[in-house]
């Protein structure tokens, strides 16, 4: 039996070309909070012949990822790939300006989310699977102080759990996609020429291709 594919964040940006690209192959799970996201997702997926679950939950919710999880196990048994594309992107903002409840929900989403997903899904990804997480370039940039260094928590624990799975398992992967025009970045720069950035779509088929599922 051929395991299925978690995406976290599928709704939009690269976690939605990512579900699009791997579900010509795989059965895809797709996570995300927006339920009119993950729907359009399914029709475009639908229109190019894979399948798909929609899991529209919150993943700060513990007893959500809880049943998801245990819905996983009982229909699947386990699972192929988890991509982590989920992210919470503060405003820009001064260290000393963050607002309290960015900060609050960066911390919640970007890393204790994650280490409650890792604690919950390495059961299902066992000694064959994988599972990917994203890095980028902002952390100790100005005004990136709430999503920059929650994201490099984020990253620092995914490596750790990388360094303590080389010779069990399962396969950690952390990589660095090219710069894309996600809504994420158009926050972030708002007067940058999006033309000039690779799309989703191809970093998507890159990223695909790197882990060897061509």
């Amino acid at each position: 039996m051929v395991y299925p594919i978690l995406i976290t964040g599928a709704s939009r940006g690269l976690g939605k070309s990512l579900a699009i690209e791997l579900s010509k192959k795989f059965h895809v799970i797709a996570v995300a909070r927006t339920t009119g996201g993950l729907e359009a997702l399914d029709d475009q997926i639908k229109r190019k012949g894979g399948k798909a679950t929609l899991a529209p939950i919150d993943l700060t919710d513990i007893n959500a990822v809880r049943h998801l999880c245990k819905m996983i196990y009982d229909r699947w048994g386990g699972l192929h790939l988890w991509a982590h594309c989920a992210i919470h992107a503060a405003p820009l903002a001064p260290a000393n300006f963050i607002a309290e409840r960015d900060w609050e929900k960066s911390i919640k989403l970007n890393i204790t989310s994650t280490g409650f997903l890792i604690t919950n899904l390495a059961p299902l990804l066992g000694q064959a699977g994988t599972a990917l997480f994203f890095e980028d370039k902002f952390s100790g940039q100005k005004f990136f102080g709430s999503y920059g260094s929650t994201k490099a928590a984020q990253i620092l624990l995914a490596t750790s759990w990388q360094n303590e799975t080389v010779n069990t398992g399962p396969k950690i992967k952390i990589l660095s996609p090219a710069p894309m025009p996600t809504a994420t970045r158009g926050r972030f720069f708002p007067g940058e020429d999006r033309e000039a950035l690779s799309s989703c779509e191809v970093e998507a088929k890159c990223i695909v291709s790197e882990l060897g599922f061509k």
